[in-house]
């Protein structure tokens, strides 16, 4: 046997394995791949959770999820567990355990435990922790922040009383607080445009698309220095409306950089019907100019004034006397527009003195001014 058959029979061998091996490769295409981890079907976590507290009520807010972390629609209700904390060094303590249907918003609440209702200011932090089926958590929510310990006090005497410039509201100010306090008016206006459809229609017309936004029927004024002051001016008022008062402490703490409120309780709701019974201003540095009779022209007098920059304003009214006699109106029976007039009922050598008043769109006048005293000169 010569050397080249010898090679050729120990090279089939080695041809045969090596085309089993690519046929055991191809084979192994259609295996199956790397086990896949078992799915644990854990709802979302909550990502909203909002808090506030008022008195010693804390109500919490969130949104449930509608799939689970496989991205699978949940359908059965969800375990949910509220818990609280006052640092991250402890644990998340239990405030209440509810089943909870899936995609919906849900409000939870509870009064505060003594220990957490008393005492110096500090944060309390609130979660929702939702489980599975089989009472595997999926994690805490975000967490929502309120001030612990003690409400401000209430106010207990609040009043309110109608001037021309707004509505003075005035308490009794509290003790002194360790922290920043001010005072939170709420103000709900009670008045309706049912009330008032025919002063609405009147308004709409000589107004046309200019009319005013209707007012907010729910409106908040804080007041700073509330503990010292005691007193508030509304000026953002419209007379002929009908307003409640409620007024309530807030407690401002800045708490790792955060500046949270503590909400003390809400007043009794004072009522008050802001009527226009006020008069515009009285009118100020009048003036009076005589011009002789000249060329034919008949003497005269003019006067002039400074301006009322009331809104409400309808015009002037003028007066005049001889002195020792009895004051007269000589403007015509529609008020005077602007700060001026002229008397050319006077006559020559003759002594005149006059007044002037405002009067308001409500009719109501204010007093006549300081007089000012004029003579005509003589031909």
């Amino acid at each position: 046997m010569t050397t080249a058959e010898k090679w050729g029979r120990a090279a089939r061998p080695l041809a045969f394995l090596g085309a089993l091996g690519v046929s055991a490769l191809l084979s192994g295409c259609g295996l199956p791949g790397a086990p896949q981890p078992p799915s644990l079907n854990l709802p979302d976590p909550v990502t909203d959770l909002a808090a506030a507290r008022s008195g010693n009520r804390v109500s919490l807010t969130w949104t449930m999820p509608r799939r689970d972390t496989d991205k699978v629609l949940l359908e059965q209700n969800i375990a949910v567990r509220v818990c609280r904390r006052l640092s991250a060094a402890e644990p998340c303590a239990t405030a209440g355990n509810l089943m909870l249907a899936p995609a919906a918003s849900w409000t939870f609440s509870e009064t505060l435990p003594p220990d957490l209702a008393t005492g110096s200011p500090r944060a309390l932090t609130y979660f929702v922790e939702l489980a599975n089926s089989r009472g595997r958590s999926a994690g805490l929510s975000n967490g929502a922040t309120v001030v612990a310990g003690e409400s401000p006090a209430a106010v207990t005497d609040l009043g309110a009383e109608v001037r021309k410039e707004g509505v003075v509201l005035r308490w009794t100010p509290g003790p002194p607080e360790p922290f920043d306090t001010v005072v939170r008016l709420r103000r709900t206006l009670l008045t309706t445009p049912a009330a008032k459809p025919q002063q609405a229609s009147q308004n709409s017309a000589a107004e046309g698309i200019l009319a005013p936004p209707p007012e907010p029927a729910e409106q908040n004024l804080l007041v700073e220095s509330s503990a010292v002051h005691g007193r508030a001016l509304d000026t953002n008022i419209h007379f002929g409306e009908t307003y409640a008062y409620r007024a309530q402490r807030v407690a401002r703490l800045t708490i790792d950089g955060k500046t949270l409120e503590l909400d003390g309780p809400l007043s009794a709701p004072v009522r008050i019907e802001a009527s226009d019974v006020f008069s515009p201003a009285v009118p100020t540095a009048l003036a009076a100019v005589a011009t002789p009779a000249e060329n034919g022209a008949p003497p005269s007098i003019d006067l002039s004034w400074q301006p009322d920059t009331e809104p409400d304003l309808a015009g002037y009214v003028v007066y005049r006397r001889e002195p020792a006699g009895e004051w007269l109106r000589i403007s015509p029976a529609q008020p005077v527009v602007g700060p001026g007039f002229h008397d050319a009922n006077v006559q020559p050598g003759h002594t005149y003195e006059y007044a002037v008043s405002a009067i308001g769109q409500n009719g109501h006048e204010s007093a006549r001014s300081a007089p000012t005293q004029e003579t005509v000169p003589a031909p």
